[in-house]
């Protein structure tokens, strides 16, 4: 296997096990044995389990940007853009109950810890924020995208907690289409508070 497989299996595994298990439970051990691989062969690629979680959030910023700029370039509207967002929830419905939002439970965690790490958790954030703002500047929202922006992130992430505190209920498909029906009013140019 290339080195650069071998590095690349090492994020997978450790993407994963960080998101299911969290950060501070998830020890090279772990990832070593979820990937196959001698420690002496991890330590080649990774020294500390910061430079681990380094390497998972820029790859969680790569993917996440994909995705997003995805959504622009197949010519979706502003305002389908911002729903393809939303539905997130519900592509993730079942990781989301089980493990809650991969952005917000890192983040959480690492702010909890006072980890360096948390201020490049807080890029994934920044990411969807300014993406988002700028959604609905093509909206015509031009003073009010960024409180907009801001209202989409903090009504998915309660939702994403409450739906991993009530996983049976049908709390998160309730929360999407409530998000929904808001975007449509605003993209109807309705005056919406936030």
């Amino acid at each position: 296997m290339k080195a650069s497989d071998t590095r690349e299996k090492i994020v997978t595994a450790a993407d994963k096990l960080i998101y299911e298990r969290g950060f501070d439970f998830t020890s090279f051990a772990d990832i070593a044995s979820v990937v196959g691989i001698s420690r002496g062969n991890f330590y080649y690629h990774f020294k500390t389990k910061d430079e681990i979680l380094d390497a998972v959030i820029e790859r969680r910023i790569r993917d996440r940007s994909k995705m997003l700029g995805g959504w622009v370039e197949a010519g979706h509207s502003p305002k389908q853009c911002v729903a393809n967002f939303i539905r997130i929830l519900l592509m993730n419905n079942q990781k989301i109950r089980s493990y809650g939002c991969p952005v917000g439970t890192l983040f959480l965690e690492l702010s909890k810890l006072n980890h360096p790490g948390e201020s490049g958790a807080r890029d994934l954030f920044d990411l969807f924020r300014v993406w988002l703002a700028r959604r609905f500047k093509e909206m015509g929202r031009e003073d009010d995208a960024d409180a907009l922006a801001m209202h989409i992130l903090a009504r998915s992430q309660g939702a994403a907690t409450l739906a991993n505190a009530y996983p049976d209920e049908p709390f998160l498909e309730q929360e999407v289409q409530q998000m929904l029906a808001w975007l449509d009013a605003v993209a109807d140019g309705a005056i919406i508070k936030t």
